[in-house]
């Protein structure tokens, strides 16, 4: 993976990831300048299925501050390029196990591509999530122990 432009921290912690995938996404040129300014968010963002195509909802690209009067909207949809197969999968895992879609990670690749970590991911409840925060601590804990002690 190349350089990380948004992350999505909250979601392992809402979420069970079960999948994921790297998807292409489709942008204008101003979102594209933007983004090389590391300037996004898709914390509150979705991914949805419509029909053939995936769409990510909700993700906000500020304005590029030197663009002209042809700049984008901040918070349009924007298209996700996977592979049809691939989105029946997550359109039929979607709708059968009531699972939703969450971008991960938004980053450049190698070849200086935008691109979209998508995970497919069943929500957690109360309990999961203390359950998660107790592990984290005692692993934190642990480490600490650890390096005290050599």
């Amino acid at each position: 993976m190349g350089r990380t432009i948004a992350e999505n921290r909250k979601a392992r912690y809402n979420y069970f990831i079960e999948d994921t995938m790297e998807a292409g996404i489709v942008l204008t040129g101003t979102e594209v300048k933007a983004l090389r300014q590391g300037r996004a968010n898709i914390a509150e963002s979705y991914a949805s299925p419509e029909g053939d195509e995936l769409w990510l909802i909700n993700a906000h690209i500020p304005e590029y501050k030197a663009g002209n009067r042809h700049n984008h909207e901040p918070t349009r949809r924007r298209k996700l390029l996977l592979k049809r197969k691939e989105i029946e999968r997550l359109a039929g895992a979607r709708n059968k196990q009531g699972m939703t879609l969450v971008p991960l990670k938004l980053y450049f690749n190698d070849r200086g591509l935008a691109k979209l970590s998508v995970g497919l991911a069943k929500g957690k409840k109360l309990h999961d999530k203390r359950a998660t925060e107790k592990d984290r601590d005692w692993n934190r804990q642990k480490q600490r122990l650890i390096r005290e002690k050599g």
